[in-house]
């Protein structure tokens, strides 16, 4: 994984970094995309193999393409799931996400379903569908936390150093997936990376 994000970091037209300060700049990207505690996350405790997904709950092709994701997971124990919520479309997409973060600061086990819930909803969100979420969900008494602001800019910078346009962009072992995929075409990628992974 370090080594994609330095590939990455090297590659990277507006960035001209030597060896020395790609690899502490890889490291602390690494960090940034894979421990962070404020990642929402599920899976495997000790993964073979950790995706990342940046993601937006107005987003139609996230909708579609999590819980394709989450099956993945879900029928590999190997596999971990990062969640990088990043609001590209509006305020609600910030609102939304911030409450879906907030859930997880406060009430990890309640985030899953309120960011399923989140993602079912056809079209835009706004405060009337974000709330019934969260009543659907038993998470309605949760406060928003405004640290969570904090974790989306980040991700924000992270989707600019990795050059990321839009959302859905997956990181997939050595491989960034722009864009939804055919489910076929996730899996067959997940396994590949999976012995890759299991190979060294």
């Amino acid at each position: 994984m370090r080594a994609f994000v330095a590939l990455l970091l090297l590659s990277l037209s507006t960035l001209s970094f030597a060896a020395p300060s790609a690899h502490s700049s890889s490291d602390q990207l690494a960090e940034l995309l894979f421990n962070d505690p404020n990642s929402p996350r599920t899976g495997a405790k000790e993964p073979k193999l950790t995706i990342v997904s940046f993601t937006d709950y107005n987003c139609p092709y996230c909708k579609q393409f999590d819980p394709m994701l989450e099956k993945i997971v879900h029928d590999n124990p190997d596999v971990q799931l990062i969640i990088k919520l990043l609001p590209f479309k509006g305020k609600s997409s910030v609102n939304a996400a911030k409450t879906a973060l907030s859930t997880w600061r406060q009430q990890p086990d309640k985030f899953w379903s309120l960011h399923q819930r989140l993602m079912m909803k056809k079209g835009y969100h706004d405060d009337a569908s974000i709330a019934a979420a969260q009543v659907k969900t038993t998470t309605d008494g949760i406060r928003t936390d405004e640290k969570t602001m904090d974790s989306l800019k980040m991700n924000l910078i992270l989707s600019q150093v990795l050059n990321i346009q839009g959302t859905p962009a997956t990181i997939i072992g050595d491989q960034m997936v722009a864009g939804a995929i055919p489910y076929d075409e996730l899996e067959a990628l997940v396994k590949a990376q999976l012995a890759k992974a299991r190979g060294k």
